[in-house]
């Protein structure tokens, strides 16, 4: 298993709609996050940052990152989403969301 933490900011104004769709987010999407073996997955809000906390349970990732890119509910829920994010100026090339590096962890 591997651990996540990501962090991406909002546009402004967008948190009350950011906050309205993950009130309920699509049953076709959550199911596709777990196909693709991602599970206790959390995302946080404070100040239009967005922080994400994920655990990764596959042996592939690069092919479970593509099989959730090439489902079209998922684009669908995508392509309302993105547009309210502002993804920060140092992320990696090819990153949306930027991977933090985990420095402590206690179980």
């Amino acid at each position: 298993m591997k651990r996540f933490g990501m962090v991406i900011r909002l546009k402004p104004g967008a948190a009350a709609a950011y906050r309205k769709y993950h009130s309920a987010v699509w049953p076709e999407v959550v199911e596709m996050i777990r196909d693709c073996n991602i599970s206790n997955y959390s995302i946080y809000f404070k100040d239009d940052t967005l922080f994400s906390y994920f655990e990764y349970h596959g042996s592939d990732l690069e092919a479970d990152w593509a099989k959730m890119a090439a489902h079209p509910k998922t684009q669908e829920w995508w392509a309302i989403i993105e547009p309210l994010q502002d993804p920060v100026a140092d992320r990696q090339e090819g990153e949306w969301w930027a991977t933090m590096e985990e420095v402590f962890h206690l179980d």
